[in-house]
Parts: C-alpha cells; structure tokens; sequence
C-alpha cells in the first residue's frame, strides 16, 4: 500500500529538524592577532597590536599590560574607552579593538594580552609580546688586568656603552667567532679567557646587535707567559713501589728562560740535576709521602708549584676476615680484621655507622627486638692502598630443628641413646638440656658432649627411655629454639617393597619414627623357602612368620635373593631395641596372586562390549513394550452400561492357556527373564498386563 503525501510531510519534517539544530548550536567568540604576536619597535616610534575577532558583534575589549589594566571598551559603544589615566597620552584603542603607542619608550616592553567578553559567549584571549630598542652608542672595551700574566686565572674583556639595549654580542679572535668552551667563557658584558696563555695575544672584535643597529669595537691584548704548568712523571711509571725498588722523578715545564726546578720533600730540599730530574735508590716504605716540584721563572718572578705522591707500601697478607660473637648472651660482637701491611687497612662496617679501625675493628651492638639483626648481612669494607677487599657477615637465631635420636649399644650390652640438638645459628648457640623440669648434668646415666649438642642415655632396660620428655634449649643473642624430645619403643612408621622385573629379587625399605629407640631389624618371611644355588626349592611353605636377615639400627633397607617368581610370599620388618620387640611392619606380599592375572585382564576387556549390547537391547525391549501399551490405550472406547463393563472386567482376568484346554494362563518365567540371550532356548513371554477394573456407581 502507497502512503499518498508521505514524501511531503518527510520534506516538512527534515526542515524543522535542520532549523532547530541550526538554531541551538552554539556561537563562538574568537580573537587572533594580525600578523607575529611578536613585535619589535624602535623608541620614539608608533606601534600597533593589531587584533580581529569573530563570532559576535561589539564585544567588551579589555588589555593588560603584563597584570596591570590598560583600557575597556565595547567597541562601537557611544562611551568612550576607559583608559588608564597615566597612558592616555601614549596608547589609543581602534574601532576594531587594536591597540596603537605612539612615541614608545623602552618602558613599554613587556607581555601585552587582550580579552574579549559577551554575555552568554565564552570568553576569548590572545597575547603580544612588545620589545622596544634604543640604538647602541659610544661602546668602550677595556681589559683587567691591563697586562696578562700567562698561568693566570682569567683574563676578562668587558665593555661598556652609554645608550642603547644590547639583543645580541658576538666576540672574534683572529677572524673566528668565540663560544663559552674549557678556555672562554662568554658572559652578559665580558669575555672570559680561562688561563691566558701566550696564543691568546692579539686583536678582539665585538660586534653589538639590536633589530635597530650595529656596532663593532676591538681592543688589541698582550699575555706574559712562562713557566708552563709543571709536568711530573715518575720513571718506571707503577702505581705502588715496594721496597728496593729504584725510581726517578722528573719535573719540567716550557718557559723563556727556561726555569730552574727544586724538589722538597719532608721540609727538606733534595738534590736534583740542572734539568729537574731527582734519581731514588733503594728506596724504603718511609721514603713513600709528598714530593714538591718548584718551578721559578727569574725574569717574570713568577714560580709554579706541583705534588704528586711517591706510594711505597706492603699489602696486609691474605684477605679480611669476618666473625660475629656473643656477649653474654645479649650482645653481638662484630669483628673484621686485616692485619699487616704498611700502611695497615682501614676497616669499616658503614651499616653499622662504625668508625674506622686500622688493621683490625671490633664493634658491640646491644640486640633489642626492633633490631631485626636475625639474618641480616653486614659488609665489612677492608681499604688498602693496593686494592679495596670486603668480608661477609650475618647473624641468625637459632632455627628451628626436628628432633634426632640414634640408637647403640655399648661394650656393656647397654642401650645408648644419643639426642642430637643442631640448630643452625651465628653466633653459635649456648645448648642447655632438661628432664621434665629438672635441669640435666653430666653422671653416670646422662652424658653431654664437650660442645653440649649431643645427649647420651644410658640404660639396661629399654623401657626406662620410655616416655621420657627431654628438652633442648638452643640460644643466642637474637633468639631461642626449644625442642621436646618424647622417646618411643621400637616401631616402624613407614615400608614398602619393591621387586625386580623377573621377580626374582625384592627391596624392602622402612622409616622409623624420629624418636623411637630401636637397635636392630628382623627381616620376617612368610612362604617358601628361598630357593638354593641350584634354582631348586629347598623345604616346603611355611604358615608361619620366619627370621631370614637382621640389620643393625641404622639400616633403612635390605634386598631379599632368590626368589621362585612363580610363588606368593609375604615380609614385614620387626623393629627391637635390645632385647624388647616392637610392633612389625605391615605385611607385604609379592607373588601371582597379588594382582590379576593376563587372561583375567583380557576377559574384562572383552565383556565390556558385550555388557553394553546387553544393555542396549533390554532398553529396546523396554521402549517397543511401552509403546505398544501407549497405543492400546489411545483406542476409541464407548460408554457401556455398568452391568457389561462389570462383566468385561471380570472375563479379563481368566484366559484360557490353550484352546482346547480350559486351564488358566501360567504366568511368566522371571528366572528366564533374568537369563542372557544365549542362556535362553525360546523367545521371552510376552506378558498382557489386564485393563483396570472401573467402577460406576449409578445414581
């Protein structure tokens, strides 16, 4: 269907839309300067910040002369400008809001900007930057000092003019323009010669430039020279000499005349040849200092002097050394030491804020608990003239360790039980042992090793060590460790046996519990016996629990030989302390019958298919039985009085089995139900479950 008029109504509707946009953009109020927003001008002369603007007609014009007002203005306004009454003799504002100075002076330069403002339009700003130069007169340019030494600090040209404003100064030296570097420095009104020498005599030009005029000026300079700076050298040429060792020094420079040298050393003059050169023989560690140079130019009077330092030394032997202590058990005692050596190394540990010690430093540092000295590294710098060495040291509280107990048996048939207490610590940790509550001393029964690690127990009767509660008490100045000890009777905690690929040899491996006291190991078997050199079985299986190895306490695993890879055994461990028997180990068994056999596993394999298309047929039987009794029950039936559904209800409950037989109809075989396919010689009943019985009730 054609929309009659709709091209129309369109047309009508984009003009409205188009008008309305229109009307609610925005204007924008705009200013820019005519031309550079950089003016230069000469004094005397007029100029004019030039502006154009767009965007609304009459703004409000407002300049400013860096902060200060200068003049407002609505332009095209019947009020006259509001200008400062100090400019209004020097500047006007135009028509178009352009701002005119007439007979500028230097005075006026400075950062100009305009602001122009109507209500309901942003505000819009431009800047000018005005410069006004007066020429450049009556230059003048002097030196100081008037007459340069060559080895001076400086020379310096300086000039001076009675009007104008300098933009720009250009020095020349023979024709090449002269740049702040190592020799000259160019500064607002000079020029800086750093140490004048005698290249430096000859003809200055300075030109000065404004955008309004150009002068030049030159001046002509003359340097004095001699001596040069002092060259020392040491012949062979080594950082160090050791002594023994023979060396000469040299000290000359250029000069007219050539100057005389002197060496000085220890307030002693010593002798030199003519030319500089002082010969030293033999020399010794205290013949290493400070040798003075003296260079005197007679006719100047001018004298130049140098050092340099002659190192005759030994270095301290080896390397620095670092160590922490204990003081008292509060303090730590840091300690660096780097003896010998001329001179001795200065030491220091700066993340301890030390002083320096010469040879060797010691340094006490009081431990609180802010400290947090536990594991921290101090750096102890060893300087030597020879070289710069360091040493390492960090202080740690003891760690914490787990408890470890060994068991022997000494000449006496005693049982000895050793607790180790080993805790990692620097300084070493103060070792203190207890019984319960009572502290334990070295006897007869308890024995505690000359560095107090170690316990011993010595006793004839194992369960005397029984739940005895020891305690290991390991501290220093940053902290302490406490480790309770519980002894234990003979156990094992953990075994396992693993048997070679022919299995012909088994591994048995076991743990014990940490503190459990335990001197030996009965390897049990139950089974055949192992078979003999021959490969044959020796005896007939046994049905008991029989000893074939022993093994000391520290044993933790035994290989069994010689077994028929075709038989089942089993072995178990049997830890002992002396005489006393613990509980054993679990049984292992290792034989045939300790895992499924190949055919088993092939079988498996083989009857999971079946298995699935077993399943996969019953739920086909399921579904065409379901849906037979869906479409037996969707027939049409029609409504029959109650006496004949009565009568159909009670005939669906008696069938004759046979036709010519007037019995009732077996039920079906369930047992045969459950049978597989293959079990079965006949196809499955199929079984007519009858119709529900309904009930009418006349009324």
């Amino acid at each position: 269907m054609t929309c009659l008029g709709c091209g129309r109504s369109s047309t009508y509707f984009f003009t409205f839309l188009l008008s309305f946009t229109f009307q609610a953009a925005p204007a924008e109020l705009l200013v820019s300067p005519v031309g550079a927003a950089g003016l230069n001008a000469a004094a005397g002369s007029s100029v004019t910040l030039a502006v154009s603007f767009s965007g609304a007609p009459d703004p409000v014009v407002t300049w400013f002369m860096g902060r200060l007002h200068v003049v407002t203005w609505t332009l095209n306004s019947g009020a006259p400008p509001d200008i400062a009454e100090n400019l209004r003799k020097v500047i006007r504002l135009e028509p178009n809001g352009s701002l005119t100075f007439a007979n500028v002076t230097p005075d006026y330069t400075n950062n100009y900007t305009v602001e122009m403002t109507k209500p309901g339009l942003s505000r819009a700003v431009t800047g000018f930057t005005l410069r006004v130069f007066e020429l450049i007169q009556d230059v003048v340019l002097s030196a100081r000092p008037a007459f340069a030494q060559e080895g001076a600090d400086q020379l310096t040209l300086q000039y001076e003019l009675l009007r104008g404003i300098v933009e720009q100064q250009t020095w020349f030296f023979r024709g090449t323009e002269l740049k702040t570097s190592s020799h000259y420095l160019v500064e607002q009104r000079s020029l800086v010669i750093l140490r004048p020498n005698r290249s430096d005599t000859g003809w200055y030009t300075l030109v000065l430039t404004n955008p309004f005029s150009n002068v030049t000026s030159q001046i002509n300079v003359a340097v004095l020279y001699g001596p040069d700076e002092p060259v020392l050298e040491a012949r062979p040429a080594q950082p160090f000499y050791v002594s023994g060792d023979s060396l000469s020094l040299s000290c000359h420079a250029e000069g007219l005349p050539q100057p005389t040298a002197r060496w000085d050393f220890g307030g002693q003059t010593l002798f030199a040849s003519h030319n500089g050169v002082l010969n030293l023989t033999n020399v010794r560690t205290g013949q290493g200092g400070v040798y003075t140079c003296t260079l005197l130019n007679k006719q100047t009077a001018v004298q130049r002097q140098k050092n340099m330092t002659l190192y005759v030394y030994e270095r301290p032997s080896g390397n620095p050394m670092c160590s922490v202590q204990s003081v008292t058990n509060t303090s730590l005692q840091y300690l660096c030491q780097w003896p010998g050596g001329s001179p001795q190394a200065q030491l220091s540990f700066p993340a301890l804020n030390t002083s320096s010690g010469a040879g060797s430093l010691s340094w006490i540092v009081t431990v609180t608990p802010t400290d947090n000295l536990s594991g921290r590294t101090f750096t102890c710098i060893a300087n030597h003239p020879v070289e710069q060495n360091t040493c390492n040291i960090t202080a740690r509280s003891p760690v914490e360790f787990l408890p470890a107990v060994t068991t022997t048996v000494d000449s006496e048939d005693k049982i000895v039980v050793t607790i180790h207490c080993v805790s990692d610590a620097s300084p070493r940790a103060v070792v203190s042992w207890t019984k319960g509550s009572e502290a334990i001393a070295s006897g007869t029964v308890h024995q505690i090793s000359s560095d107090t690690t170690q316990l011993q127990v010595r006793d004839s009767n194992v369960s005397n060590f029984l739940l005895q509660n020891y305690t290991c008490t390991c501290s220093n100045p940053l902290g302490i460790q406490r480790r309770e000890t519980l002894l234990q009777g003979p156990s094992i905690s953990d075994s396992n046996v693993l048997p070679n690929k022919d299995g012909t040899i088994v591994t048995l491996t076991w743990e014990i519990p940490p503190t459990s006291v335990v001197t030996g190991f009965n390897i049990e078997m139950l089974g055949p016996d192992l078979l003999n050199n021959s490969g044959s079985q020796t005896t007939g299986s046994s049905n008991t629990y029989r000893t074939i190895q022993q093994k000391p306490g520290t044993a933790r695993s035994t290989d069994v030989f010689a077994l028929n890879p075709r038989l089942t055994y089993q072995f178990r461990v049997m830890p002992k302390a002396g005489v006393t028997v613990g509980e054993p180990s679990v049984a292992h068994r290792i034989g045939p019958g300790t895992g499924l056999s190949g055919p088993a596993v092939a079988g498996i394999a083989a009857g999971i298919p079946c298995g699935l298309l077993f399943l996969f047929l019953i739920g086909g039987l399921i579904y065409l039985y379901t849906r037979h009794n869906k479409n037996k029950s969707r027939q049409t039936r029609y409504p029959v009085s109650r006496a004949v559904e009565k009568t159909k209800s009670t005939q669906s409950d008696v069938a004759p089995n046979h036709p010519a037989a007037g019995r009732l109809k077996s039920p079906p075989d369930y047992n045969r139900l459950q049978q597989t396919p293959s079990e079965r010689s006949v196809a499955l009943p199929t079984f007519t479950p009858p119709p529900p019985v309904r009930v009418a009730t006349t009324v």
